[in-house]
């Protein structure tokens, strides 16, 4: 570790997250860090009948970075995050659900943004984990695409942040504690930064009732945030959230149209081919070349990644699933 190290205390709120949590501890343990160090894994478990205290206790013994701070009751997200910051030693906090998992460079992607001393705060992509194939899959795939969008014209953050200690506690009575800490990150003139190649994975709701109940929830506090200490979040903006919108429409019609026109190039494609064997008697067997395939297929793969999107598609630079 060197005097140009930015060191950074990492924040877990838990309830009863047995079936993740260890998995989250060693993936927060293997992190590829260059100038960024964990100097510290803060886990809040409020009131858990599982095993989420088990198995924390299981890593601490292999790692003192790890810290386990108790919760008897469940007194709401505020309170754990307070209780985190309060104990905090660094001035750059991570703090992350229980419920998710960092990438393998995600930590270091988030942290080294704070070299610049205007940048407030910080927040990873989220990437769902949930099957695509399942509408209820879908509908998070959906929304999260269309929430990385929005991101990358204006932050709305949440799921794995990372800030400056510019706060001493969280209102109890503030359901989205990241959307409150950006507001005081704006007021304090600093920056509030999307970093789109740090991805957290997570699961969204697997029924239609999970569903609509997050969404009312998040809505409902969203609301009260705006209403009580006068922030707004991005997607808030119908405007911007319909133009982001609009995009995904784009997309959509853009598949449907390359569909009807691959449709047809097959089925001309089948009719010709057909002739020439049924009739012509041609078997193909020294090709009538397609002269356009030819090229230097490596100086091509070098640069096929920096192509641009079809129209109506934003790149995200992330993972695909």
């Amino acid at each position: 570790m060197t005097d140009e190290t930015i060191r950074c205390s990492v924040g877990i709120t838990a309830y009863n997250e047995e079936a993740n949590i260890g998995r989250l501890l060693q993936a927060l343990l293997d992190q590829e860090l260059s100038t960024v160090a964990i100097t510290e894994i803060i886990v809040v478990a409020s009131a858990c009948t599982d095993r989420t205290v088990d198995i924390v206790r299981e890593h601490m013994a292999k790692d003192d970075r790890i810290r386990l701070l108790l919760q008897e009751r469940r007194e709401g997200k505020p309170s754990a995050v307070n209780l985190f910051i309060r104990n905090a030693a660094e001035d750059i906090c991570v703090l992350e659900s229980g419920d998710t998992l960092p990438g393998p460079t995600t930590i270091e992607g988030l942290v080294s943004m704070f070299r610049d001393p205007t940048v407030g705060m910080t927040g990873a992509h989220k990437v769902p984990v949930n099957a695509p194939e399942q509408m209820v899959g879908y509908l998070s795939h959906l929304r999260l695409s269309m929430e990385h969008n929005l991101c990358l014209e204006i932050p709305r953050l949440g799921e794995l942040i990372a800030f400056r200690k510019v706060l001493e506690a969280i209102p109890p009575d503030v359901a989205m504690d990241e959307a409150f800490v950006e507001s005081l990150v704006i007021r304090r003139g600093l920056k509030v930064v999307y970093a789109p190649d740090a991805v957290v994975y997570n699961l969204g709701p697997n029924s239609f009732t999970d569903f609509v109940r997050q969404r009312r929830r998040n809505y409902a506090g969203h609301l009260h945030l705006r209403h009580k200490y006068g922030h707004k979040v991005s997607s808030l903006d119908n405007r911007l959230v319909l133009r982001v919108a609009w995009r995904e429409v784009k997309s959509a019609l853009w598949l449907l149209y390359a569909l009807g026109v691959l449709a047809f190039v097959e089925a001309l494609s089948r009719v010709l081919g057909g002739y020439d064997y049924y009739v012509r008697g041609r078997k193909h067997v020294v090709w009538d070349m397609a002269w356009s395939q030819k090229g230097d297929v490596g100086a091509r793969t070098a640069t096929a990644s920096d192509c641009p999107p079809r129209p109506g598609v934003q790149s995200t630079n992330g993972p695909h699933h």
